[in-house]
């Protein structure tokens, strides 16, 4: 997709308005069930596991529950970290992955940690794969006080049950070939301004808070995901999607002033994964594979950190 090329919604130069939206939102098609694809192989998991509806979205209460997952005999000496999926509901990996871990490996890790887990935040954009919710608002976008988007002003709820401090946030992403042929250019129609064409990143990357970096923990997890699937390297210009690399397959953002879920806990280790599925290496298993990866090398970085 060039410049050339121009979003079928909205005036050119203008922001959307209702109308707009509500054209966006007419396109917008189910292409899977929430209710067969998260919620059955939720309720199928080991049973030790605690099971919470922390809220329904407003769209479909019955068909767009909430949920989490507690592992058991919480205890106060445990560190608490949080795993999130689906915040953009089209990034597959990221909850298939969050619900791998939590049937795989959740148990173990469970003796060490206080683990929750959301395989889920955004269902009805699961449901339609977009990473806006029918408002044409983004979650990732919206973790801030009195936030517009129902999906995160409920994660945001449920993190302040929580009395004791997070340690960790582990939120499960994808970036996929979609951004640069749908998501960017329909981001940039409803804002109003120039689509400038980018570059999609073959391979396995996350994002670290450059508020509070922490590098030897992103290391753990890239080097733990490397024995998975391979690692994004940098462009030409020593960027992964337009932000410069600070160690081999790591970037940083602003997280909080971005509103982005990975700064939702204040937790002092975060991390967002960006895994790649669109890559000829790939396949979903080993997207999902990689994605279970990061949070168990970000996980063993804490146990051997004993923090």
């Amino acid at each position: 997709m060039n410049q050339a090329v121009r979003y079928p919604i909205g005036t050119e130069g203008q922001p959307w308005g209702e109308a707009e939206k509500a054209q966006w939102l007419a396109r917008q098609q189910v292409q899977r069930s929430y209710q067969d694809e998260v919620v059955a192989p939720y309720r199928q998991l080991p049973a030790e596991l605690e099971r919470l509806q922390y809220g329904a979205l407003s769209y479909d209460p019955a068909r767009f529950p909430l949920l989490a997952l507690k592992t058991p005999n919480w205890q106060p000496g445990k560190p608490l970290v949080l795993v999130t999926g689906g915040i953009h509901g089209y990034e597959t990996s990221g909850v298939q992955g969050a619900l791998q871990f939590a049937r795989e490996k959740a148990l173990a890790y469970g003796e060490h940690f206080n683990l929750l887990i959301v395989p889920c935040v955004s269902p009805w954009g699961f449901e339609v794969i977009n990473r806006w919710n029918p408002l044409a608002l983004d979650p990732n976008r919206s973790f801030f006080k009195d936030s517009p988007a129902e999906e995160s002003a409920a994660l945001m709820a449920l993190v302040a049950q929580f009395e004791a401090p997070f340690l960790a946030h582990i939120d499960l992403h994808e970036t996929t070939d979609s951004d640069e042929s749908e998501f960017r250019p329909a981001l940039a129609a409803r804002d109003g301004k120039p689509f400038e064409p980018g570059t999609i990143p073959d391979g396995f990357y996350v994002v670290d808070d450059s508020a509070n970096p922490q590098p030897a923990f992103q290391q753990a997890i890239i080097e733990a995901v490397a024995k998975v699937t391979h690692i994004a390297p940098a462009d030409e210009k020593g960027e992964i999607i337009g932000s410069k690399v600070v160690q081999p397959g790591v970037i940083q953002y602003q997280l909080k002033k971005l509103g982005l879920c990975a700064r939702v806990t204040d937790a002092p280790f975060t991390c967002t994964t960006e895994v790649y599925p669109d890559s000829p290496k790939a396949t979903p298993e080993i997207c999902n594979a990689a994605q279970v990866a990061a949070i168990c090398g970000g996980l063993d970085y804490l146990l051997a950190q004993q923090v």
